[in-house]
């Protein structure tokens, strides 16, 4: 395993990265239907309901 592979295992599993919590961040836009990622991520807009 080269050494940018052990960081990026690292930074996955740190909760003080900030890879981490950009990806922690982004599930729970995409999980909250007021969020404009929730509906992008659905391929459709805020007034349309599925």
């Amino acid at each position: 395993m080269n050494r940018t592979n052990a960081n990026h295992k690292s930074n996955q599993s740190n909760p003080n990265s900030p890879a981490y919590q950009q990806v922690n961040n982004n599930r729970s836009n995409q999980g909250n239907p007021n969020n404009p990622a929730y509906h992008s991520s659905r391929g459709t807009t805020a007034g349309q309901k599925k």
